[in-house]
């Protein structure tokens, strides 16, 4: 008897295509969350379906010359690797990955990076401390309770803590400081130690940091203040579990996750006082993996509180990774934060935007006639051209001579929300090297994609007039070890000074064994 049953159809490939993924790679813990985007008429949500995390304790193998020691380093790979595992059917549209401080101060973090790459089968970035603070927001104001007013977000995390203060969806002011659950952990409360003592140097050590900031946060104000992710969740747990604020119960409570407030602080302070070590605490609900970090939490926690003046406070699970799906599928759905700010370096550094619009559209012709390998993302690349040409005269505002010096420190430096600093670093190169000399470039030449580079300086060269006029057809091609460019010979006739700087170009080129061919038809 044969059976009617039909094997259930593979409907993956239709399924993945509304799936994305964030990889946090914290000081303290990597986590992965896996969403489904849910498109309807009144917007887009994300709905969690697959969570992943890992106590990596990264910022606790970070030696005193600032390297990672090999058990650290080994304990991100293989969470690295377990998480490539669950993302191999994933497109790297769908993926994006962040590290935050401990790579971001690590000395051998592209060692790491590059070998973690390999892993996970994605691009990792590095993001500045403020960028993550954006981001931190952007996932907490997804998920946090709703608010008729400013919200105060504070994420401590495991080498560094954010303080955002946000308007709806949009983040107003920005703040990340290098204080951290994990190093004040280590730093004071010596293997587990945890006194009254050791309590009060953390908290006036944390303090002090704070201080630099908080005028101004207490300046602008806020109708709501959020605690995020995982030690502000660990402790409201804790303060729940515990009965430190009324009877003992479990989280959720009502809408959000749990509420810390300062007699609630105090009481949980003290009962890990008594216990003298924090292994010896008897409190319910204390994990394994955040006992080692819990001291140096709780101390910045109340430093905040104390710093900040803040009485009450809302906990959401949210936060980074939350921040970084909304963040992707805005890109994708051409609400990238990254143009928004070079809008705003336009207007700041009073880009002459003509010409930046003539050396964009000229660049971008000249990068589009090469053919695309299959590694290359053509869409980002053009981006990242459009950008550098936008962008390539902001050091004017510095001053003339070696302004391309100017700008490429501007946007290796500068706060540029949106931008990891892997875009600002391959910014940052197109912006120095498109005029100028090339060898300080071939030397230091990570960063360099050499197409993009030969057709920002290409363009730069033939819009030199600073005029619109009819430029005709030009043509390039790659050849072996080089370039060659194809010019009208009557055109060339009658621009005598864009042929001269294309053979200077030629020289510039040769000085760096780079061919640079220009014919003439």
């Amino acid at each position: 008897m044969s059976s009617s049953i039909s094997a259930p159809q593979n409907n993956f490939a239709n399924q993945k295509e509304e799936l994305v993924a964030a990889v946090d790679l914290g000081s303290n813990s990597f986590r992965m969350v896996i969403a489904k985007v849910m498109h309807s008429p009144s917007g887009t949500q994300l709905l969690p379906i697959d969570t992943l995390r890992e106590s990596v304790r990264l910022a606790a193998g970070l030696k005193e010359n600032k390297t990672l020691d090999q058990k650290a380093f080994q304990r991100g790979l293989e969470a690295l690797s377990r998480f490539g595992d669950r993302l191999r059917h994933f497109h790297p549209k769908q993926v994006r990955a962040v590290a935050t401080n401990t790579l971001r101060v690590a000395r051998n973090a592209d060692q790491f990076i590059h070998e973690a790459q390999r892993l996970l089968g994605f691009p990792i970035e590095v993001i500045a401390g403020r960028e993550e603070a954006r981001l931190i927001y952007i996932g907490a104001a997804h998920d946090a309770p709703a608010c008729d007013g400013k919200r105060f977000v504070l994420d401590i995390g495991g080498g560094s803590t954010e303080f955002i203060i946000g308007d709806g969806y949009d983040p107003k002011l920005l703040e990340s400081v290098y204080i951290g659950c994990v190093s004040y952990s280590q730093q004071f409360f010596p293997n587990g130690l945890v006194d009254a003592y050791c309590f009060k140097q953390a908290q006036l050590a944390a303090r002090r940091e704070i201080e630099v900031i908080s005028s101004q946060f207490r300046k602008m104000g806020w109708k709501q203040a959020i605690g995020s992710s995982g030690t502000a969740r660990a402790i409201a747990e804790l303060i729940a579990l515990n009965g430190f604020e009324g009877e003992p119960h479990e989280l959720p409570v009502g809408d959000f996750g749990g509420v810390i407030t300062r007699d609630s602080l105090h009481a949980l302070k003290k009962s890990l006082i008594e216990s003298e070590y924090i292994d010896r605490s008897q409190l319910i609900g204390l994990k394994g993996d955040r006992r080692p970090v819990l001291p140096g939490g709780l101390a910045i926690m109340m430093a905040a509180f104390d710093e900040l003046e803040i009485d009450r406070m809302e906990v959401t699970e949210a936060a980074l990774r939350l921040g970084v799906l909304y963040d992707l599928i805005g890109r994708e759905q051409h609400h990238d934060m990254r143009f928004v700010t070079v809008e705003q370096f336009m207007q700041r550094y009073n880009v002459d935007r003509s010409q930046a619009l003539r050396v964009q559209e000229m660049a971008s012709y000249f990068l589009q006639q090469f053919p695309k390998p299959k590694t290359e993302n053509r869409k980002e690349n053009l981006n990242l051209l459009s950008w550098a040409a936008q962008l390539h005269e902001i050091g004017l505002t510095i001053s003339h001579n070696g302004y391309h010096k100017h700008s490429a420190y501007i946007a290796t430096h500068a706060d540029m929300p949106g931008f990891s600093r892997l875009d600002q670093a391959r910014l940052a190169a197109l912006l120095l090297g498109h005029t100028g000399k090339l060898g300080k470039l071939a030397v230091s030449s990570a960063y360099i994609d050499w197409r993009m580079l030969f057709s920002i300086r290409l363009a730069y060269v033939i819009c030199r007039r600073r005029a619109d006029e009819k430029v005709p057809d030009i043509q390039v091609k790659e050849i072996e070890g080089g370039f060659t460019i194809t010019i009208p010979q009557a055109w060339a006739q009658k621009n005598p000074l864009t042929v001269y700087s294309l053979e200077k170009e030629s020289n510039d080129w040769q000085k760096i064994d780079k061919r640079y061919q220009i014919e003439m038809i």
